[in-house]
């Protein structure tokens, strides 16, 4: 466990150091209290220096979105490419930078996650939520204190309450609860497309494998569809106990198994429908989350179009769901997707397709909107061999 010392009051401290993101712990800490100036925070940060706040948690959110203006009207300073591709790496880069600079303020959690700041939200439910009930803290030789950056901890109370509230699935006519770490299904429109393909050709009651279950969500979609059985898998441990409870709530669990696995189900077999909605954007996640949208060198997206026909039955289909916008903005050759599923041995039986959904693609400031405009997501129906 990674430890970050410091004095305070004259004495020496040390703390505990947490990031869900990896990030590392600052060099240097210094205590700040609600009397520090946005530009003066700005520069012990970019120095390398972690501030630790001992003031009024209002004013440390206020702190935030001052550096966060700072850091944003500096950007905008830049001429913008014309190459959308470029538009959005640069994006990318601006938005990891910020992120690191952001994280540069920190929030000292104690064992019970409790936070001993003025007007500091309660977040002891949602703390145990993402990080266990266990605690953050304990030792007597660390002090007991856990450091998260404040945007983390941020993002642990919105994770939370989107938890405990629920996302309304349309096409399940009940919620959907995801974790922390769990990608949401915020955006629905691939939803739809998988309540509506068909099911192949001479198959009624169907096998089904969901790779990817993240919160089940699609699972519980085809379990209520009624194929036969289910069988959900995901890699990450947080999304398997996600989708358990969610297929829990919903009735279903005697109808989907859940299970970790790195993408096929380890005890091998065959499924007559197997559905896999990767990552649709080539690169490197930068957090848990964004691993439900960036897909390193396509390696997911690779895997399961080499491997799927191993694990068809002579009927069965894959259905592949996938952005375009990968497409839009350059990041994937217009036809690398088609070559792939031919030089995998599939066919494409059939596509559906719909438009995103989400404000993003409505927003004519967005710096992509040209490509979020025109963007699909499709589902393709692929078998082995010729159709």
């Amino acid at each position: 466990m990674t430890t970050v010392s410091w004095s305070e009051n004259g004495a020496p401290r040390t703390a505990r150091w947490r990031s869900e993101n990896g990030a590392p712990a600052p060099r240097d800490l210094v205590v700040i209290t609600d009397d520090i100036s946005a530009d003066k925070a700005l520069r012990l940060i970019r120095s390398g220096t972690g501030l630790l706040w001992r003031g009024d948690f209002h004013n440390a959110r206020q702190l935030l979105r001052a550096i966060d203006r700072r850091l944003q009207k500096r950007e905008s300073r830049t001429p913008p490419s014309a190459d959308p591709g470029e538009v959005f790496l640069a994006n990318r880069r601006a938005r990891a930078h910020r992120a690191a600079i952001l994280g540069g303020i920190l929030i000292p959690l104690q064992p019970d996650h409790s936070i001993r700041l003025r007007r500091a939200p309660d977040a002891r439910d949602a703390c145990a939520h993402a990080y266990g009930p266990e605690g953050v803290g304990g030792d007597d030789d660390v002090g007991g204190e856990t450091l998260v950056s404040l945007p983390e901890l941020l993002g642990v109370i919105s994770a939370y309450e989107w938890h405990r509230m629920g996302i309304e699935v349309a096409a399940l006519g009940a919620r959907i609860h995801p974790a922390h770490g769990v990608f949401a299904p915020t955006r629905d429109e691939y939803i739809d497309l998988v309540a509506d393909a068909p099911w192949p050709r001479g198959v009624d009651q169907p096998v089904v494998w969901d790779i990817g279950t993240g919160t089940g969500v699609l699972a519980a979609v085809l379990a209520r569809r009624g194929a036969r059985e289910v069988v959900a898998t995901d890699i990450n441990p947080r999304a398997v106990r996600c989708a358990a409870e969610n297929l829990d709530r919903l009735g279903l669990a005697d109808r989907v198994r859940v299970a970790e696995a790195d993408l096929w189900p380890a005890d091998g077999g065959r499924a007559d429908v197997v559905v896999c909605n990767p990552p649709w954007i080539p690169g490197r996640p930068t957090s848990a989350l964004e691993r439900g949208i960036y897909d390193p060198g396509s390696g997911v997206l690779n895997r399961f179009l080499g491997e799927l026909a191993e694990h068809l039955t002579p009927r069965g289909e894959g259905w592949l769901i996938l952005s375009d916008l990968a497409e839009l903005i350059g990041l994937r050759a217009p036809d690398e997707l088609t070559d792939r599923i031919v030089g995998a041995g599939l066919a494409v039986v059939g596509t559906h397709e719909t438009t995103p959904r989400h404000p993003r693609a409505a927003d004519d400031a967005d710096p992509l909107h040209a490509a979020r405009s025109r963007e699909r997501t499709v589902l393709w129906r692929l078998s082995a061999g010729a159709s």
